[in-house]
Order: structure tokens, then C-alpha cells, then sequence
């Protein structure tokens, strides 16, 4: 069985590559030492003469490192995937490519292999992050903000005050701590907003909202636009790599 990896701040997301296509995705939060080493053991098995994996990652070097080593073990072949200025249909805006993000590289990717373009493509995990995708695969740039999550944390680190627990978003709040919830959604929410504004006018047509990441039902229902989820978009591209000449430039 060959699989596809995604590696990320918080969770290792993994699929068997069948037919050239993503399977049913497993997830594992990483502990508080690193990732949950056993439980991808467990998930992989032992691999047969000629298997392979392919592995996208943004963590730590340490726990990609650590990854790599458990899978080697186990008797595979790693491929570590690198962002790479063209890919396909797909040509990267970033003058440095490897300053663009794997999983972001990885998401255009897959979102350039459609038919109903253009697209916005918004991700919210640790961080959040937007790129703006036209019809014919070329990437328009995009932008990087702090999570929700993060933007709570450094509040509650500069301002003893407002070191709360988390709490639930609402429209206007009668509390700091749900106070502090609305403001940092919706400055997420209010970024998505005005990408999407930006685009059309850029475009002259609005794009898809094509959203992934942890946390993107949570806000999908703050958005006063339809919106696309598409939880596995990273190994979605990740598997259309693998099969491409491209793939012969981005190994590790």
C-alpha cells in the first residue's frame, strides 16, 4: 500500500494512495512530545517491496524527522514533497518558491485541476491562510493571518486581564470572555470578506470559497456568501502529485 501524508502544526492527516486516488483519511493530534509515532505505525503496517510515501509537511523539522524515521522503519520509501514554481496546470506566484507553504502549494494544486474556477482557497488551522487562484491555474498571491485560537493566547499573554478561558462567538457579546471569541472569528471572518471583495474586483467575477482546515466548519456559517469545505484539499493535491511528471522535480 503506498499513502499520502500531510503533516501539520497540530495533527498528521493520512491516506492509502488507491488507483491514483485519496482514500478515507485517518487523523492523529500530535502529543505534547511530538507525533503520535504509534499510532501511524499502526495505521501504515509493515510495507511490501516498492511502497511508498508521500509526505507534505509544515511542522517542526523534529517531528518530520521523527516521521520520516518511523516510516523508513517500517520499511518504506519516503518521498518529502517540496513546493515547486510549476506544477501541471498550476504556476505559483511566489518569485521564492519554497517560501509558499507545501500545504498551500498542495491545495492549489488540486483546486487548479477543476472545472469551475476561479477560486479562493482559505485555510484555517494554526494559522490561517488565503490564496486567490485564477481559472487557468495561475496563483494570484495571498495572505497569512493568526489563527482565532493564537490570537486568544497572545491577548491572554500581553494582558493578564484577558486570560480567559475560550468561549462561543456571538454578535455582540455580554461578557469578555465571549467578547474576546466574537472579536478574533471575526477578524478571520472579516479577512475572508474582504478577500473575497478584493477578488471580484480584480477578477471581475466571484471567485469559489473553496474552505479547509480544523477549524473551518466552525466559521463556514459566519460567512455571508456560500462557501465550498473540502477538509482534505491538501491530500487531494498530494495524490495529483504523486502522479505527475512534476513529481520527479519535488521529492526530497
Amino acid at each position: 500500500m503506498n499513502w499520502l501524508i500531510d503533516l501539520g502544526n497540530t495533527r498528521l492527516k493520512c491516506a492509502p494512495l488507491v488507483a491514483g486516488r485519496r482514500g478515507d483519511v485517518r487523523a492523529f493530534s500530535h502529543h505534547d512530545n511530538g507525533v503520535d509515532l504509534d499510532g501511524l505505525r499502526s495505521l501504515v503496517g509493515l510495507a511490501k517491496p516498492a511502497d511508498v510515501v508521500w509526505l507534505a509537511s509544515v511542522a517542526p523539522t523534529p517531528y518530520c524527522d521523527a516521521a520520516v524515521v518511523a516510516l523508513a522503519a517500517q520499511g518504506y520509501a519516503v518521498n518529502l514533497v517540496r513546493t515547486l514554481p510549476l506544477c501541471r496546470r498550476l504556476h505559483i506566484a511566489y518569485a521564492q518558491p519554497g517560501h509558499l507553504g507545501v500545504d498551500r502549494f498542495l491545495s492549489l494544486l488540486a483546486a487548479s485541476e477543476r472545472n469551475d474556477g476561479p477560486w479562493l482557497l482559505v485555510s484555517i488551522g494554526s494559522a490561517v491562510t488565503i490564496d486567490l487562484l485564477a481559472s487557468d491555474g495561475q496563483h494570484l498571491g495571498g495572505a497569512i493571518a493568526p489563527s482565532s485560537a493564537h490570537m486568544r493566547v497572545a491577548l491572554g499573554q500581553r494582558f493578564v486581564a484577558l486570560d480567559l478561558p475560550a468561549a462561543r462567538a456571538t454578535d455582540f457579546a455580554g461578557d469578555t470572555d465571549t467578547a474576546i471569541a466574537s472579536g478574533t472569528d471575526g477578524a478571520t471572518l472579516g479577512l475572508i470578506e474582504r478577500s473575497r471583495r478584493l477578488a471580484e474586483q480584480r477578477l471581475g467575477q466571484s471567485p469559489r470559497v473553496i474552505l479547509s482546515g480544523g477549524g473551518a466548519e466552525e466559521l463556514a456559517s459566519g460567512l455571508p456568501f456560500p462557501v465550498e469545505q473540502s477538509a482534505w484539499l491538501v491530500l487531494d493535491g498530494l495524490a495529483l502529485f504523486s502522479q505527475s511528471e512534476c513529481a520527479q522535480r519535488g521529492e526530497g
